[in-house]
């Protein structure tokens, strides 16, 4: 009989709680997510690895109405650039689509490469933060900031001037879960 060892477990736990993280906006608009389960992710969060403890990670939790306002900072942008009217007007809606909108900015660091050190942390961390949703069952979906808005959502938020906004998640109670696909095996070279 073969017989687990508790790191094997560990491993497999973990192991199929990555896979079972989703992207998913199919949820249900009118339950709320509680600020405090918001604030449970953004400390989780934080556990990432960043080089030379800069701490680089800055949130914003939107909600209510302010969604409807992000939306229209983003909006704003995008019709000064000429993007088509259609993507604007959707554009100025699509944060109401979940009860939170977090906002997850990186900081400026004190050279390019410590700035980039800097973003690569916080990514590190949006993954952590989308793992402890799917744990407690939240719905995620991780998207980027409209192109050219980055500066104007960084001052909606409060953030600090040239603070790049790494993520914009949505956060809500999953009404269905998509189905998974199969991903390409990993490109491995070994090199001896």
């Amino acid at each position: 009989m073969l017989r687990c060892t508790r790191t094997e477990m560990q491993f497999d736990e973990f192991a199929t709680l990555v896979r079972a993280r989703r992207t998913n906006l199919m949820v249900d608009k009118a339950r709320d997510v509680d600020t405090d389960v918001v604030q449970q992710l953004c400390e989780l969060s934080t556990w990432a690895p960043n080089h030379k403890l800069t701490w680089p990670w800055i949130f914003a939790e939107v909600r209510g109405d302010a969604r409807l306002r992000l939306g229209a900072v983003c909006a704003d942008v995008m019709s000064r650039q000429g993007e088509p009217e259609p993507r604007v007007a959707k554009t100025r809606g699509k944060f109401a689509r979940t009860p939170v909108v977090l906002m997850v900015g990186a900081e400026v660091g004190d050279s390019e490469v410590r700035t980039a050190e800097n973003r690569d942390a916080v990514s590190a961390a949006v993954q952590t933060l989308l793992l402890g949703a799917t744990a407690l069952g939240l719905a995620s979906f991780w998207s980027s900031c409209p192109t050219g808005a980055n500066d104007d959502v960084a001052a909606f938020c409060g953030f600090p001037t040239d603070t790049t906004i790494v993520a914009m998640i949505y956060l809500g109670w999953p009404l269905d879960i998509p189905n998974g696909f199969e991903r390409p095996p990993a490109r491995l070279t070994r090199i001896d």
